[in-house]
């Protein structure tokens, strides 16, 4: 008995969406890693990417690694219109929010550190915002990549924050970023296997030093 409630209760993503922006300026920036997490998905698991307008995104669906339908999406509505693309696509597949998978940059994290949660605010950030309004909850989860907080700038310092969220990586912080994509396959692989909750130990206990 005790078992089948364990394994009703497992929470396997059925969409996995990063966060970013559109335009060729935003390229390789901090705000983009969700982007690049999803290409790197795209790359390893074999599934093509295309706009898709209904989707207002990139969207791509295949087979995930243990054989289940998996679907790929990054929003092109910019950042903090993010929600409209996630319901546009939960929307027509019918899919509870519990099934989308959201990753995205956190400053608040250093650089090389990943947090996987089941639920949880915003924390300030506006894609997470807009999903959260077009969800209607927070129960969903999400996997948040560390870009860390710019150097020797006070948390009210605006203008630091934002050239540093749309800045792109130092040499030596790209060659980093791309260990934690690599880790990132790996954690997401984990949480369709086992669950996101099981996957969280392994993910949360990571570090790229």
């Amino acid at each position: 008995m005790t078992e089948a409630i364990t394994q009703a209760a497992l929470v396997i993503p059925q969409l996995i969406v990063g966060l970013g922006n559109p335009e060729p300026k935003y390229d390789q920036t901090r705000h983009n890693i969700g982007f690049a997490a999803i290409d790197a998905l795209s790359r390893a698991w074999q599934i093509p990417l295309a706009e898709n307008r209904k989707f207002q995104g990139q969207f791509g669906e295949g087979t995930a690694p243990g054989g289940g339908k998996i679907r790929l999406l990054k929003p092109l509505t910019y950042m903090n219109r993010s929600g409209q693309s996630v319901q546009a696509v939960t929307s027509w597949y019918k899919s509870p929010p519990e099934s989308v998978l959201v990753i995205y940059d956190d400053m608040d994290l250093p650089l090389g550190k990943t947090r996987l949660r089941l639920s949880g605010s915003a924390g300030g950030h506006n894609g997470m915002k807009s999903i959260i309004s077009h969800l209607s909850g927070q129960n969903f989860p999400r996997l948040r990549i560390g870009i860390g907080k710019p150097k020797g700038a006070a948390n009210e310092d605006n203008t630091e924050t934002v050239s540093h969220v749309l800045g792109r990586f130092s040499a030596a912080e790209t060659k980093s970023m791309t260990l934690v994509l690599e880790f990132v396959v790996e954690c997401v692989e984990l949480t369709l296997k086992q669950g996101v909750e099981k996957a969280m130990n392994r993910c949360n206990s990571w570090s790229v030093d």
